[in-house]
């Protein structure tokens, strides 16, 4: 409704035809307003008389426009305080959050002190040097200047302008043409190289996927007897009829591990498990099954798989040496000579890690364990009795290519290199391999998980986010580090536990097969006694300072690039920067007590 202190005049006049305003309703929906106009009703629009009130109506008084900027007003003071209070609430969850140099019982903080170190001294250069680059820019001393003749940079220009400032940094871009540049172009291309080989190898499992696809290739087990009682009788454990390939008849003699895929029941639970699904599901269908195919060897997954008992005592058996029990005793196997074989079309049903703080530790472990293997088993490997061509594919393609160039490249190119060369544009990284080629890589990742295709931009932000704890996790594992034997376990919500074991009775009635199943109306029965209650600690998300501060420093970077006009460049560094921010904050994922 109108204010009550509206026009008098239309109030006295009784309508829009002896110049009153136009009326506004206002509605009033805290914490905002909004305002719509009225328009009159004309009533015989082609008469004068129609034509003067449609005039009159159109004219606004001073009030109505005080009364607008009102509104408009109250608006911009409620969104200011709205985000002062976010901005506030921010502020104390940082205060009474951990942070990672809060050291859980038996973890080594060494390594992550001294790479924050080294991420705070270059972010602290890099600000300095910004302040340096705009006030050079303001002052007309451009990083190029095309009016200038052949041969003459703006050095040369810097020199004839007197000042201390003018001196001071045409010595620093003489610094930077001369001894920072070269080097930082050699490491610059060096990692493109290293950006590349992976690229192809990855494009290179994708049509070995497409292969088996196209040609409908999978692991056949011999044909069995009638009287097999290993069949699949009714009385028979389900598992094994599950897993074919697993019993003395329907197997061969060689085949020492099957392998089953995993599927998650929480994969859709938050963005944290949908990006960990594309992670995996790449693994499983491309990685996993290509390798099983055409080399019968991939690293066993530590569950969802059947080992002969034959071929872990001829390996040597369980070893506690790294933190990747289950890959040792794959290579160790693989070494003697078994063969692996995976089942595509066969799942295990697990678990993600629903929290960054349990999966960024499981990460940890799985890029520093293979480091530690590395070393262990480098001699074996050279001294063992396989195939020249298996010998390359376990040293270059398994080990060095995939658990060690991956994350060393993904940390340098991106969140070293990248940021390094705004501040010295001579060494240059071209578009292409910020933008397209990742892009691509993405695009073939997210192929085995089709409905994750929305996430792929904040899929290649996380991958590239994630590169810092997997490059610390493979130094640490390489160099034999404190850190590299820290094992923790990943932190899980327990939803393939009892209570979906209970959904599934409620949503499937119908029989079951008879024999190892468990007992669900028992656990139906258990959860709907009554159940004390219980009050859950609070907790509070965790502060990661390394990944604050390359946030700040590739946002930094990018409004360095903002003086260069380096479209791409800025976009893919604002972006990441961002990443950063949420995962230095960790605001995503969830909290697991």
């Amino acid at each position: 409704m109108a204010p009550s202190f509206w026009g008098r005049e239309a109030r006295a006049g009784g309508g829009m035809g002896n110049g009153g305003g136009t009326p506004v309703v206002v509605k009033m929906e805290n914490p905002n307003w909004s305002i719509s106009e009225v328009e009159p009703e004309m009533g015989d629009t082609g008469s004068p008389a129609g034509l003067a009130a449609g005039k009159a109506g159109r004219g606004k008084n001073a009030r109505q426009i005080t009364w607008v900027l009102l509104l408009k007003a109250h608006r911009a003071a409620g969104r200011l305080t709205g985000a002062a209070s976010a901005a506030l609430a921010a502020r104390r969850r940082v205060a009474a959050g951990r942070t990672d140099s809060d050291a859980a019982p038996g973890e080594s903080t060494a390594l992550r002190t001294r790479s924050y170190l080294f991420i705070r001294a270059f972010l602290v250069l890099s600000v300095l040097l910004l302040a340096v680059e705009v006030a050079a820019y303001l002052q007309g001393w451009h990083l190029q200047m095309p009016e200038m003749p052949a041969g003459f940079s703006a050095e040369d220009g810097l020199v004839a302008i007197d000042g201390l400032f003018a001196a001071a940094y045409a010595g620093w871009m003489r610094v930077r043409l001369q001894y920072l540049a070269p080097p930082l172009q050699f490491l610059t291309n060096s990692c493109v190289v290293l950006f590349l080989i992976q690229s192809v190898d990855r494009l290179i499992l994708c049509l070995g996927c497409l292969w088996i696809k196209l040609r409908g290739i999978k692991p056949m087990p011999l044909a069995a007897d009638k009287d097999d009682v290993e069949g699949g009788a009714d009385d028979f454990p389900m598992v094994l009829v599950q897993m074919p390939m697993c019993n003395e008849r329907e197997g061969k003699d060689d085949v020492g591990l099957v392998q089953a895929r995993w599927s998650f029941v929480n994969n859709d639970e938050n963005l944290l498990t949908r990006l960990q699904n594309i992670n995996l599901c790449f693994h499983f269908e491309v990685e996993q099954q290509v390798n099983g195919t055409f080399l019968n060897f991939f690293g066993f997954n530590g569950t969802a798989g059947v080992w002969r008992i034959m071929a872990l005592e001829d390996s040597g058996g369980w070893m506690e040496r790294t933190t990747v029990e289950d890959m040792d005793i794959a290579v160790r196997a693989h070494l003697k000579g078994w063969k692996f074989l995976y089942l595509n079309d066969v799942e295990c049903q697990c678990e993600l890690p629903e929290s960054y703080e349990a999966y960024r530790k499981q990460q940890h472990r799985w890029h520093s364990g293979p480091m530690q293997l590395f070393r262990l088993c480098f001699v074996d490997i050279i001294k063992s009795k396989i195939g020249f061509w298996k010998k390359c594919n376990l040293i270059f393609l398994f080990f060095l290519l995939r658990k060690l160039i991956l994350p060393f490249y993904s940390f340098t190119l991106f969140c070293v290199i990248l940021p390094m060369t705004m501040f010295v544009p001579e060494a240059e990284l071209p578009a292409w391999v910020v933008c397209y080629i990742p892009v691509t890589m993405s695009i073939l990742s997210i192929l085995p998980a089709p409905k994750s295709f929305p996430f792929i931009v904040p899929y290649l932000l996380f991958e590239n986010t994630m590169s810092v704890t997997k490059f610390n996790a493979m130094v640490s594992g390489l160099f034999q580090l404190g850190s590299a034997y820290e094992w923790v376990v990943t932190k899980k919500s327990g939803r393939s536990s009892e209570g979906d074991l209970v959904a599934l009775v409620e949503k499937h009635s119908a029989p079951q097969r008879v024999g190892s199943a468990p007992n669900l109306d028992a656990l139906a029965k258990e959860e709907s006694l009554p159940k004390k209650d219980t009050k859950k600690k609070q907790k509070h998300n965790r502060i990661y300072r390394k990944e604050l501060a390359l946030s700040f420093l590739l946002l930094t970077a990018a409004a360095r690039s903002v003086l260069s006009a380096q479209g791409v460049h800025f976009y893919f560094l604002l972006f990441q920067g961002i990443s950063f921010l949420v995962m230095g904050l960790d605001l995503i994922g969830e909290q697991v007590e």
